[in-house]
């Protein structure tokens, strides 16, 4: 133990850069201006994320909207959803070949799907059952990186075979997840176990639901869970794991490798994991605030927050602000659409309405706090889908795999746009040692 003490404690010394060094060098922390907006470090086609215009060096906030392969996400959703059907197929298939399908196209596309929900022989007992893990996530990773070993093109990258690779794991994330989540439960538990084969008449949402609960799901709940699927398919090519895709993959990895990169990305806190945190806070202010109908006590209480006064003392409010939404984050405010609808279905009308003060209330909070030079903020997505999921009984461990059976569809889009685009060259950005050279006898201690 003590080795590792007093390891630690030279890596973390070793560790510290002075902040000044970074403004010296004009180093962008975390690939971010001054302003906060993001450094252009590639193109692409396939998402766009807008949330502020620039005039004369300045940001201007603005409404915020979300374009898939050029479609804005409300008209995405309101074609599919007038029609009345589920649309995350055809999302993926935008995402992956830049149009829209028509209805043959969606249909191949969709059966397609299906066929490839079942996997490998004794994959299940051998690769998720028989190691079960402690984090879904990295069940996930570890079950994609098996599959692998079950293809036989698994290193070709040839554009064909990776679509192919790109649908066979958009169709098995759902599988891999709701066996992963039962074998779990299983093993600390001591629960009986019980899993449900894939369902090829039903569409991603639906067997996703039919796989966690059985039959026991709602039209909305199957709706609501499409829905999600939808805004978190995509998000532009500099959020963390979308990043993480390109530069994984422009090194020429194979597909499996470039996904398990991906997944360990979401995994963290600061990205994927964002509704449990808002989950946790909502738990705190229900049990706070003594009448949610109360503005002005849920305004104090949301500054006692800022202050590090209240819930985990570190002056957030989760689910309030994104680095590039200002006023609105438009897939919050289709997630929140829907969310009334099954508030009052569970019977849950009153917490929706707290949801929905916190929201109107936040930013009134937040300006009256940091002063007339506070950010414009509004309620991201995570605001809403951890109460989504609660109110549809999906466990609290399938949160953030819930976003990776989402956000696959993209994923494989940018690996396919940076492996088979006119980039093709490897991602190396420069780091700057401001270590003095020393020589080895200087260095040398015994």
């Amino acid at each position: 133990m003590a080795l590792y003490e007093k390891l630690a404690s030279s890596a973390v010394s070793s560790s510290d850069i002075d902040k000044d060094l970074f403004d010296k060098f004009s180093v962008k922390r975390g690939l971010r201006n001054a302003d906060f907006s993001g450094v252009l470090v590639g193109l692409t086609t396939i998402g766009d994320v807008e949330g502020y215009d620039k005039v004369d060096g300045k940001i201007v906030p603005k409404e915020g909207k979300l374009f898939y392969r050029g479609v804005e996400l409300k008209d995405l959703v309101s074609g599919f959803q007038n029609n009345k059907r589920h649309g995350y197929e055809e999302t993926a298939y935008l995402l992956l070949a830049g149009q829209l399908p028509d209805a043959k196209e969606l249909a191949d596309f969709t059966a397609t799907l299906a066929e490839e929900r079942e996997l490998p022989p004794f994959f299940s007992k051998n690769m998720i059952l028989s190691l079960r893990g402690r984090d879904i996530m990295n069940m996930l990773a570890r079950s994609v990186l098996g599959l692998y070993t079950a293809d036989d093109k698994a290193e070709d990258l040839s554009a064909e075979n990776l679509l192919k690779q790109s649908l066979s794991l958009i169709a098995k994330f759902p599988v891999i997840v709701a066996y992963s989540y039962f074998g779990m439960r299983h093993s600390f538990q001591r629960k009986s176990l019980v899993i449900r084969h894939p369902q090829p008449e039903l569409s991603v949402a639906e067997n996703f639901l039919y796989m966690l609960k059985g039959d026991n799901y709602s039209k909305l709940e199957a709706d609501l869970v499409d829905l999600s699927l939808v805004i978190h398919a995509e998000h532009g090519g500099g959020n963390n794991s979308s990043f993480t895709t390109r530069v994984v993959s422009s090194a020429q990895t194979d597909t499996y490798s470039a996904i398990a990169a991906a997944l360990g990305s979401l995994k963290g806190g600061l990205h994927g994991g964002a509704n449990l945190k808002v989950m946790d806070m909502m738990e705190n202010i229900k049990a706070n605030v003594s009448n949610w109908a109360d503005e002005q006590e849920v305004a104090d209480y949301l500054m006692k927050m800022l202050n590090k006064k209240a819930f985990d003392g570190t002056g957030k409010i989760y689910g309030i602000g994104h680095a590039i939404y200002t006023y609105s984050d438009p897939r919050a405010v289709l997630l929140k659409e829907k969310a009334k609808a099954l508030a009052i279905e569970k019977g849950r009308l009153d917490e929706f309405n707290l949801y929905a003060s916190i929201e109107k209330l936040a930013p009134e909070v937040f300006y009256k706090f940091k002063g007339a030079n506070a950010k414009v903020i509004c309620a991201n997505v995570d605001f809403y889908s951890g109460f989504v999921y609660d109110c549809i009984e999906i466990p609290k461990e399938i949160y953030t795999p819930i976003f990776a059976v989402s956000r696959i569809a993209g994923w494989c889009a940018h690996r396919i746009e940076e492996v088979c685009g006119t980039s093709k060259r490897i991602i190396r950005p420069a780091y700057k040692n401001v270590l003095d050279h020393i020589s080895y006898t200087e260095m040398d201690n015994r």
